[in-house]
């Protein structure tokens, strides 16, 4: 079951991208240094933010869940996960742009048949 916001704001949605670009840029500049080290369980609380944050933002996605436990395996978190995960959900849907129209228009009228003379 998907809890996503019907309609996330411009903000809502730019807000989700760079939370989500900023926690894979740390989890791949940073963390690794200290992947085996004291400050793993660091690494694992930010995930736990990351994910409460975008749920908070742009509502929950099942899709949140396999970047989620990706990001509690050492070394996996290399991956941008995260990143992946809030374009594939937020996908169509740019901040500042809305969703394209479809419009569909139907055929035109056939003519009417024409009357044989006899």
């Amino acid at each position: 079951m998907t809890t996503a916001l019907t309609n996330p704001s411009p903000r809502r949605i730019w807000a989700a991208r760079v939370i989500a670009m900023a926690a894979d840029l740390a989890q791949i500049a940073i963390f690794p240094a200290f992947a085996q080290g004291a400050l793993s369980p660091i690494n694992d609380a930010v995930d736990v933010a990351v994910a409460t944050a975008l749920s908070a933002l742009i509502g929950w996605h099942w899709v949140f869940l396999p970047s989620f436990l990706s990001e509690l395996i050492p070394m996996w978190d290399l991956v941008p996960t995260w990143t992946a995960a809030v374009w594939y959900v937020t996908s169509g849907t740019a901040p500042g742009d809305a969703p394209p129209a479809v419009r569909v228009e139907p055929p035109p009228p056939s003519p009417a048949p024409k009357r044989l003379l006899r």
